[in-house]
């Protein structure tokens, strides 16, 4: 048998079968909407604890505004550290 082009897909109690190119490009969107979501929380979450501590009469955190490494900015250290 030839191989399918399909992948079964689960929304909520039911499966659809549907081509695998769009069931790539459903799961590629949805990451970068639950990538969005993720980063405006953490953005929301450092202004929230800044509050807070200044509230509290506490200093503000210390490192607690950096960013991650984007993956290419990974790529580049990787490569200067193997030389």
């Amino acid at each position: 048998p030839l191989p399918t082009e399909k992948a079964m897909v689960c929304f909520g109690s039911m499966f659809i079968e549907l081509p695998k190119a769009k069931t790539r490009e459903m799961l590629r969107q949805d990451q970068e909407e639950l990538d969005e979501e993720i980063n405006k929380l953490r953005k929301d979450l450092r202004v929230k604890v800044n509050r807070l501590y200044e509230a509290q009469g506490k200093p503000e955190l210390k490192g607690f505004n950096l960013n991650p490494m984007s993956a290419e900015e990974m790529k580049l250290i990787n490569r200067i550290l193997e030389g």
